[in-house]
C-alpha cells in the first residue's frame, strides 16, 4: 500500500470557482420578427417620436411667400435669443431659406391643424386662402397660431443633403392659447388626458 505525504510547504490546492450561471444570448437581430430592416427602424423610431408643430415662412426674392411645416423647432438660447430648425436642402421652401434674411416662426395649436395639413401639402397651394397675411418685413404671417416670432437667419450649417438653420429671434406675436398639436406616426394629434405624477 503506497503511502503519499504531501510535503509541508506544498501549496494548497486552488479552490475551484462556483459555477457562473450562463447569461442568455441576445436574440440575433435577424431572428427577431419585429426587427425593421435597414434603415426601417430609424423612421420608426422617430415616427414614434411625438413632436410640436411649427411652420416657418418666408418670402422669395421675387416676393412670393413660401413655408413648410417643422417638428424640429428648438430653443436654441434664450440671451440671445435663438432657436433653430431643420430643412432638407431639396425642399420646395430651401431656395427662399438660403437667400431670405429672415423668417417667421409660427407655433401652433390644435385650432390650427387644417392650417397645418396645408402647409405640409402641395408647395403651390399652401398659401390660397385667407388663413395668412402680410407682416413685418412684409413676411407671410398665419393667422390665429399660438405665438409667432421674426427671426433674422445668423447662420446655415450643412449637414449631408440637409440644413440647420440657426435664428435670432427680434419680434413676434401671442394668440389665444390652445391644446398643443403633435405630430406623431405621420399624423396631427392633440394630446390626450393629463399624465398623473407617479408618486415615489
Amino acid at each position: 500500500m503506497n503511502d503519499t505525504k504531501t510535503p509541508q510547504n506544498a501549496a494548497a490546492p486552488a479552490a475551484v470557482p462556483a459555477a457562473v450561471p450562463a447569461v442568455p444570448a441576445a436574440v440575433p437581430l435577424a431572428e427577431d420578427p419585429n426587427a425593421p430592416l435597414d434603415l426601417a427602424a430609424f423612421k420608426h423610431a422617430f415616427r414614434r417620436h411625438a413632436a410640436g408643430v411649427a411652420v416657418v415662412t418666408a418670402l422669395r426674392p421675387d416676393g412670393t411667400p413660401v413655408g413648410f411645416t417643422a417638428t424640429s423647432l428648438a430653443s436654441l438660447s434664450s440671451v440671445p435669443p435663438l432657436a433653430t430648425f431643420n430643412i432638407a436642402r431639396s425642399a420646395s421652401t430651401w431656395p427662399a431659406i438660403a437667400e431670405s434674411d429672415r423668417v417667421v416662426i409660427h407655433i401652433l395649436g390644435a385650432r390650427n391643424r387644417g392650417v397645418a395639413e396645408v402647409m405640409s401639402g402641395p408647395a403651390d397651394k399652401r398659401f390660397d386662402g385667407d388663413h395668412w397675411q402680410p407682416g413685418p418685413h412684409g413676411l407671410p404671417v398665419l393667422k390665429d397660431v399660438t405665438s409667432w416670432m421674426v427671426g433674422r437667419i445668423i447662420e446655415r450649417v450643412l449637414v449631408h443633403n440637409s440644413a440647420v438653420v440657426v435664428v435670432k429671434i427680434e419680434s413676434g406675436g401671442m394668440g389665444e392659447n390652445d391644446q398643443a398639436l403633435l405630430y406623431h406616426e405621420r399624423t396631427y394629434r392633440v394630446p390626450g388626458a393629463d399624465v398623473q405624477p407617479r408618486r415615489v
